[in-house]
């Protein structure tokens, strides 16, 4: 068995033009003030890295890592969540998602396709200059918009969306299992890869392409009322990125799991601040380390309560009383004797 690595933080949704959010080297500062030990790099997040020289100097790489090895911090993931989504938009979501592109894509959905595709591109070869063997990132949705089958989706779309999914996808899958990096989908209602049923789809779209991973969040199969636990003993070969991230589904008689377009502190389902949710990561913990997952586990914050600072400070020590140091001999070594084939042969009456 192997320790899982932490604790790590996702830097997306704190940085800003604030110090000490708005720079590497003070946001690094930052975490490992807090007694993190690694961060989990959006790659769209300008004031923190630029992806394209990443991608194109091993000099700004070697210099991103040495800012954060000055504070006694690893890189753990490069992200392409932003990105990853614009691999794949139905045009109904054309307008909204066109927030995530830059001007001169904006308006042109093939161009924007293409723009991201080269972004993830650069992303492998940024992965691999900094000896990284994970990214995470989301798959984007084409068939998103049928999820709730009505009208009746007509025979063989969702196959095709399927396959429309893995043809953008296999040139960037083939990219990142030439440099050596898993991609980790993170699972996620909103696109076509957000249970175990869709990976598993995508997986014999793209004829079970060994890149295909993913990063486990627990938090959107607790929203899905889908079996967290369950779902590492099946997929659990696939898990090579770990979002530390609390939920909690509150029933009530007005809104179910579709939140009747409530904002997020109305709805059943929502997003919380570690230890205040309904997660079990006790029983998280323990099967990750008994599957042997290597890789990191990453606090990500989205909590529709608490103030993001007060959760990061807190989920450093949450993660931390969570890892497990794995045992090197079982419980009752003490009464084990060596072997003798012929006492054995007494003992099964042979």
């Amino acid at each position: 068995m192997n320790n899982i690595k932490g604790p790590a933080i996702f830097l997306a949704q704190f940085a800003s033009d604030s110090a000490p959010f708005n720079s590497f080297d003070s946001i690094c500062q930052w975490a490992a003030g807090l007694g993190y030990q690694g961060i989990q790099l959006p790659t769209w997040e300008k004031r923190l890295f630029d992806l394209e020289l990443a991608a194109n100097s091993q000099d700004y790489c070697d210099d991103i890592l040495g800012v954060a090895a000055s504070h006694g911090l690893a890189i753990t993931e490069l992200s392409t969540h932003l990105q990853g989504q614009l691999v794949a938009v139905h045009p109904a979501y054309d307008q909204m998602f066109d927030g995530f592109a830059p001007d001169a894509v904006k308006g042109n959905p093939g161009a924007r396709t293409e723009w991201a595709k080269q972004q993830l591109m650069a992303a492998a070869t940024a992965s691999a200059r900094m000896k990284l063997t994970a990214h995470a990132s989301f798959s984007g949705a084409l068939l998103w918009h049928t999820h709730y089958p009505w009208p009746q989706r007509p025979a063989g779309l969702v196959e095709q969306g399927f396959e429309e999914l893995a043809k953008r996808w296999l040139p960037i899958l083939d990219k990142f299992a030439e440099q050596g990096v898993d991609i980790c989908y993170e699972l996620h209602p909103g696109e076509d890869l957000h249970d175990g049923v869709t990976f598993d789809r995508f997986l014999q779209a793209t004829n079970d392409h060994p890149a295909a991973n993913i990063l486990y969040d627990p938090s959107h199969f607790v929203l899905q009322h889908l079996d967290y636990l369950a779902f590492i003993d099946i997929y659990h070969a696939r898990i090579k990125a770990f979002h530390v991230k609390d939920a909690e589904f509150n029933k009530n008689g007005r809104s179910g799991v579709y939140g009747g377009y409530q904002g997020w502190l109305e709805r059943p389902g929502r997003f919380r601040s570690l230890g205040d949710g309904q997660i079990d990561f006790g029983q998280i913990f323990s099967k990750l380390t008994q599957y042997g997952y290597q890789g990191w586990a990453v606090l990500e914050w989205e909590c529709c309560i608490k103030h993001p600072e007060d959760g990061a400070r807190e989920g450093a020590e949450f993660i931390r009383r969570h890892l497990i140091r794995t045992t090197d001999k079982a419980f009752d070594d003490f009464a084990a004797s060596s072997t003798d084939h012929a006492l054995n042969r007494k003992i099964l009456g042979l």
